[in-house]
């Protein structure tokens, strides 16, 4: 049996466990997860965890707070920070592939006390998204049926999301494949169309469309520093899901190929589906436009992809946006089931969370820790106490800190990683070497 080589702390200089490149398990027991995740699958779930409502709904705001030049530079900004955070997760997964990967990579090289803190974060980060989509799904129903109440909705896709983790890995791979593909689809549709749309219309009296927009009154950055440092954050919050190709690793069918081959089109992804989108919708619609100040969960309609496609002139776009916004909110609540799951899972194999968690029916789900993600993320029920809109942004908040944590975690993991592999006698690899772990 093939062993890499022993990674010791750089300051205790002690030796760690072996990490077996058969099992690619680390502490865990042999043969619970099945690694059924192909590599089509892990493209998917890389991609698909950047596109949601942060592009389909918050890029207008964004737009609006900071202009177009603003919004670009800030998109742009966070897609070379989480490029950079990406790789790293990329080298220590294709180091060390297994689930729940975080909470092993802090204890493993920093402190087994941040692992413990980082997987428990990990986990109630994504079992608050889920919260937060089921929140945000019952406000955009209302849309349809505003008299209908709001947590049959948000039990219904809760259902749907434990139905397809329950089944096998296999059936969460396929069905965020088919949601993410769709995702694809529409902005991809959305850019074409756009630049068509632009290259063929002069405008009318009171709208330009074109480049024009980015030099019209404060344009292109309004409020200078402060706006791009407030789109910032929120663009921050919708690039977070891209670390969950992190934790698929341990059920990947070839994590050491598939792994990078997904990390290094997170590049690419965000320039294509952030920058081009927002450069066009700041073509087409002026930052003053007042539907891009109401751009959010609460108002479907005025979504800057809704305009746009009006403005075209495809009537349905209104409800065709709502159906696709629902879908986004389907497939990140499918991924934030699954990526609690396994981190609760593999809490509870290192005795970080208590044993029954770690129970794994016969096709490879652990069942347990499901059961108690989705209790958690029963919280989007108090959509039917409180304000729909109001819940929601509570929870929105509280996932958005506890996923800086978790990049956080990942960005000082990665250092100390990189400390470890050359406290062990490897200073003969330089970085560059060492960076053809991820292609």
């Amino acid at each position: 049996m093939a062993h890499r080589n022993h990674i010791v702390s750089p300051d205790t200089k002690h030796e760690t466990e072996f990490i077996d490149e058969k099992t690619q398990d680390l502490n865990l027991e042999d043969g619970d997860l099945k690694r059924h995740l192909k590599s089509r699958h892990l493209s998917m779930i890389a991609i698909g965890g950047t596109i949601g409502t942060g592009l389909f709904l918050a890029s207008g705001t964004s737009i609006h707070t900071a202009g177009p030049g603003g919004a670009l530079v800030a998109y742009a900004l966070v897609g070379v920070m989480v490029f950079f955070l990406m790789t790293s997760l990329g080298e220590m997964a294709a180091y060390m592939p297994i689930s729940g990967s975080f909470n092993t990579y802090a204890s493993r090289f920093v402190d087994p006390a941040l692992g413990f803190a980082l997987g428990w974060n990990y986990w109630f980060s994504w079992a608050i998204t889920v919260a937060v989509e089921l929140a945000a799904a019952s406000v955009i129903m209302k849309f349809w049926l505003p008299s209908f109440p709001s947590w049959v909705w948000s039990l219904l896709l809760l259902i749907i999301m434990i139905g397809f983790n329950a089944l096998s890995v296999k059936g969460y791979g396929e069905s965020e494949y088919w949601f993410a593909l769709i995702k694809v689809l529409t902005v991809v549709v959305f850019i074409i169309v756009g630049i068509v749309f632009i290259c063929t219309r002069k405008g009318e009296e009171t709208q330009m469309y074109g480049p024009s927009n980015f030099t019209f009154q404060e344009a292109p950055f309004v409020d200078g520093a402060l706006g791009v440092v407030q789109v910032f954050l929120i663009a921050g919050f919708s690039f977070q899901g891209t670390e969950i190709v992190g934790v698929t690793a341990g059920e990947s069918a070839n994590p050491e190929k598939d792994i990078p081959r997904a990390v290094k089109q997170v590049f690419w992804r965000i320039l294509l589906f952030y920058i081009c989108a927002i450069l066009i919708i700041g073509m087409i619609i002026r930052y003053d436009d007042p539907s891009l100040l109401d751009s959010d969960v609460s108002s479907i309609a005025t979504s800057p992809f809704t305009t746009v496609f009006k403005l075209m002139g495809f009537a349905p776009a209104t409800h065709l946006m709502n159906a696709i916004v629902m879908l986004t909110l389907l497939s990140a609540g499918n991924s934030g089931v699954y990526a609690a799951t396994r981190t609760l899972w593999v809490l509870a194999n290192e005795g970080k969370a208590p044993a029954l968690l770690k129970r794994v029916s016969r096709n490879g789900i652990p069942l347990w820790a499901l059961g108690f993600t989705a209790l958690i993320s029963c919280l989007s029920f108090t959509t039917s106490i409180f304000s729909a809109n109001a819940v929601y942004q509570w929870l929105l908040n509280a996932s958005g800190i506890t996923g800086f944590i978790a990049w956080f975690g990942i960005a000082i993991s990665h250092y100390r990683f990189r400390k470890a592999f050359l406290a062990q006698g490897n200073s003969d690899m330089p970085a560059s070497q060492l960076n053809q772990l991820i292609g």
